[in-house]
C-alpha cells in the first residue's frame, strides 16, 4: 500500500519538546502576528473551495467563549485549532466534532464546513491530517473536563496539550486507543463481517480495542475468534491509520486462516462471512460514501478512505 493513509501527514512541528513547558512560550506563540487558526464545531472544520480556512488567531479568539489550542508551528508559523461549538453541559455526553455518520451524532450538512469523513475524501492529504489532529484534540477537551482521580474541573495547560486539575494536580494527557483491524485470509478467500448500524450490505475487516496486558498479536488472534469464531497463524502488521472518531490508532494487519468454521460470539457483529476474491473484486470497483446503502450486489465495502478498504485492496492486488 504506497499511498499514505487518509488522516495522516500533518506537517508541521507540534513543539512537544519540552518548549511547551517554558514559562511565557506559549504565549509568546499566541500573541505571534503569524498565528492562524483552524476553526471546528459540532459540523465539521471550516472549510471553502476544498482547502481548510486558516483564519487570523487573534479576530478569531476575541469573541470566542474558550481558547485556541496549539496544535504546533508550520513554515509559516504557529498553527492553533479553535472550537467554535457550545460549550458542552455537564452530566450530558458532549457530541463529537464533525463525526456525522450512523452513531447518534448529527450529520454535517452546513455550507462552509466539512464533517471529517468528507474531509478525508475532500482535503489534500496533509490538511485531512491536520483536521484530524485538530478534531481528536478538540475533542479529547470536551470529554475530558473534569479530573479522573478527584472530580474536579480542570484547565488546559501547555498550549492545549494536557489539562491540569487545580485541587489534586494531577495532569492528564489526551489518550489514542489502539485498534486492531485484521483481514483473514484463505487463499482467494477472506473474511468480512458487519455491524447491523452500518449501510445496507456493508461488509469490514474485523477490528476491535487492544486489552491491558495484551500485545498486538494476542489482540489480533483474541478478536478474531470472538468475532468469526476461528484460529488463525501469525499476523504481518501492513500500515496504521489515526481514527480521530474520537480518537484510535488502528493497526492493520493480514492473518491467514489456520482453522474452524466461522461462527464467533461477539453480539456486535450482525454478521460475518466468507466472501471470494471474485466478490471482493466486484465490490472493490464502485467507491461507495461513508453514509449509503449499497447499490446492488450482495456486498459493499467501506469507503477508499478506511483503512479497512486499504487492506482489501492490498490483498486484491498482491498475486
Amino acid at each position: 500500500m504506497p499511498e499514505p493513509n487518509a488522516f495522516t501527514g500533518a506537517l508541521l512541528d507540534r513543539a512537544e519538546d519540552g518548549r511547551r513547558r517554558i514559562e511565557g512560550w506559549v504565549d509568546e506563540q499566541r500573541g505571534d502576528p503569524r498565528s492562524r487558526v483552524l476553526l471546528a464545531a459540532d459540523e465539521g472544520v471550516r472549510a471553502e473551495q476544498g482547502s481548510l480556512v486558516l483564519a487570523p488567531l487573534a479576530a478569531e479568539e476575541a469573541g470566542a467563549d474558550r481558547r485556541a489550542v496549539l496544535l504546533g508551528i508550520d513554515s509559516l508559523g504557529p498553527l492553533w485549532a479553535l472550537d467554535r461549538g457550545p460549550s458542552p453541559v455537564d452530566g450530558e455526553r458532549p457530541v463529537l466534532i464533525g463525526a456525522g455518520g450512523r452513531r447518534g451524532e448529527p450529520i454535517a450538512d452546513v455550507p462552509g464546513w466539512l464533517g471529517l469523513r468528507e474531509a478525508a475524501g475532500t482535503l489534500s492529504q496533509a490538511e485531512g491530517g491536520l483536521a484530524a489532529y485538530a478534531v481528536a484534540l478538540l475533542n479529547w477537551h470536551r470529554s475530558h473536563r473534569h479530573c479522573a482521580n478527584c472530580g474536579a474541573p480542570t484547565g488546559p495547560v501547555e498550549g492545549g496539550a494536557a489539562r491540569r486539575c487545580p485541587r489534586c494536580g494531577a495532569n492528564h494527557h489526551p489518550r489514542t486507543d489502539p485498534v486492531v483491524i485484521m483481514l483473514v485470509v484463505d487463499g482467494d478467500r477472506v473474511i468480512l463481517g458487519r455491524q447491523a448500524s452500518w449501510p445496507a450490505q456493508r461488509y469490514s475487516a474485523l477490528a476491535g480495542f487492544v486489552s491491558p496486558g495484551e500485545n498486538l498479536e494476542e489482540a489480533v488472534a483474541r478478536e478474531v475468534r470472538e468475532e468469526a469464531g476461528v484460529e488463525v497463524a501469525r499476523p504481518r502488521y501492513m500500515s496504521s491509520q489515526p481514527w480521530p472518531f474520537p480518537g484510535s490508532l488502528m493497526l492493520g494487519f493480514l492473518v491467514p486462516w489456520e482453522s474452524g468454521a466461522v461462527g464467533g460470539s461477539d453480539p456486535e457483529l450482525e454478521d460475518v462471512r466468507w466472501f471470494t476474491r471474485a466478490e471482493v473484486a466486484e465490490a472493490a470497483e464502485r467507491n461507495e460514501r461513508w453514509d449509503v446503502d449499497g447499490i446492488g450486489g450482495d456486498l459493499q465495502l467501506p469507503p477508499r478512505a478506511a483503512i479497512a478498504r486499504r487492506l482489501v485492496e492490498g490483498w486484491l492486488d498482491d498475486d
